[in-house]
């Protein structure tokens, strides 16, 4: 995989395609994988680049405080060490907010920007499954270990749990005690 050094980090990602440059910004924890089966489709079109945020995946982790905005400074930074001077920027949960600051700091560098299970601002609710999530990956000492024990169990219904076997094993381990009105 190849990396490029932006913004005082080593940031690893993918590239596919040929066409207009489509940035690819991941979900909390996940790395430049998770759009393993769009970027065939995508990359018709597109030049594909799906990239490592800071701490997921192979790109560095310093141990520092992130925001979505320092991330969103990583991904025009990242552009730049590609020589990409606008793109259209697609981000999914996290991805979608720093698509947002990154729309809103650098709109010179977002060709169209496409969001994707995002949020426009934290009320308190959201704040406090945010710091309960911070607390269980404190705990944890794994973010990817508290998104797929605290995160996943949200994404998935109780239809999708009762067909465990179609799932990966992971999910299997937390499953929902089905009902018969569900299953």
């Amino acid at each position: 995989m190849p990396k490029v050094k932006a913004n005082s980090i080593t940031m690893n990602y993918d590239q596919q395609g040929t066409g207009e440059p489509l940035i690819l910004i991941p979900y909390l924890s996940a790395d430049h994988a998770c759009y393993a089966f769009q970027v065939a489709e995508y990359a018709e079109h597109f030049t594909c680049i799906s990239l490592d945020l800071r701490g997921t995946g192979e790109t560095d982790n310093p141990a520092s405080a992130y925001s979505t905005e320092l991330l969103a400074d990583d991904v025009v930074a990242f552009m730049r060490a590609l020589g990409i001077a606008k793109a259209h920027v697609s981000g999914l949960s996290l991805g979608a907010a720093i698509g947002m600051w990154l729309a809103s700091k650098y709109p010179n560098t977002v060709k169209s920007l496409s969001l994707h299970s995002g949020w426009p601002k934290t009320d308190p609710y959201l704040t406090a499954v945010i710091t309960g999530f911070q607390v269980m990956a404190k705990a944890m000492e794994s973010v990817p270990e508290m998104a797929i024990l605290a995160l996943f169990p949200w994404c998935f219904t109780p239809e999708l749990f009762c067909h465990q076997a179609r799932l990966h094993p992971v999910i299997g381990s937390f499953r929902a005690k089905p009902t018969s009105a569900v299953c």
